[in-house]
């Protein structure tokens, strides 16, 4: 068997996993919340920009994390499509989360489901990602922490799509990307745990493309894409901010025509 390492630069890929985690999260969340008070054209895109960046920075969580995993005895690379495959995966499920609970009037019911489906998407997203591993050996799970791992991406779901329905304020949706963070964090690793690889070393060089080559050039691209939405949702206007630049340009048009 060989050796897992999850942390090969200590705390640094589990602390800027856990990051990214908790920025996608908090964008998610505030986007849904803009989405919510909002209709039309603007709340579905609002929506579309929840998804995308809750789905990224699961994503990111997740290779950010994988960027600090190593097996003893052998490299590890990555196949590409399948890496992407898991990208657009995160990002579709989540989205039919995220739409479900936008536009259902049975608020309980789309919960319920966009929690089911989210985490699901969510967990498979994890496997597809470590489907697409390409080491020397042969890779295992243990079945009860694969289904805890599963769990676990459930309840994180639900429980942010509950936040994006009931949590207003700036200051509670914080709190709540915290904890979700921690919730996504605590999914991926539970899903590590479950692994086991048994290693057979070869003098023939692996398929793929390595971390540094791929992985970590995309994680740092859709971080980028993660701070730059952040700037666009904290300078774009609110709802009540919109109303109330109505109203004082309404009041102004009417005191010019008298």
């Amino acid at each position: 068997m060989g050796h897992l390492d999850h942390a090969t630069f200590g705390w640094l890929t589990p602390v800027l996993s856990y990051l990214m985690a908790c920025i996608g999260a908090a964008l998610g969340l505030r986007c849904t919340v803009r989405a919510l008070n909002a209709t039309g054209r603007t709340r579905r895109n609002w929506l579309i920009t929840a998804a995308s960046a809750m789905g990224t920075g699961i994503w990111t969580m997740h290779f950010v994390a994988m960027l600090g995993f190593g097996v003893t005895g052998t490299e590890i690379r990555y196949n590409v499509p399948l890496t992407i495959l898991s990208l657009v995966v995160a990002m579709a499920v989540v989205g039919a989360g995220v739409f479900a609970v936008g536009y259902s009037r049975e608020r309980n019911r789309a919960l319920a489901l966009g929690g089911l489906t989210t985490g699901l998407g969510v967990a498979s997203m994890h496997y597809l990602g470590m489907a697409a591993l390409r080491l020397h050996g042969s890779v295992g799970y243990d079945p009860l922490l694969v289904a805890l791992s599963v769990v676990v991406a459930v309840i994180a779901a639900t429980v942010a799509l509950w936040a994006g329905l009931n949590i207003k304020s700036p200051a509670a949706v914080a709190v709540a990307s915290l904890v979700m963070g921690g919730a996504v964090s605590s999914m991926h690793y539970t899903g590590m745990l479950a692994v086991s690889v048994r290693v057979a070393p070869a003098t023939t060089s692996l398929p793929g493309a390595s971390v540094m080559q791929f992985v970590f050039p995309l994680a740092v691209g859709l971080g980028s894409y993660l701070f730059l939405t952040s700037a666009f949702v904290a300078l774009s206007p609110t709802a009540h901010e919109q109303r109330a630049s109505a109203s004082a340009q309404q009041a102004l048009e009417g005191s010019t025509t008298r």
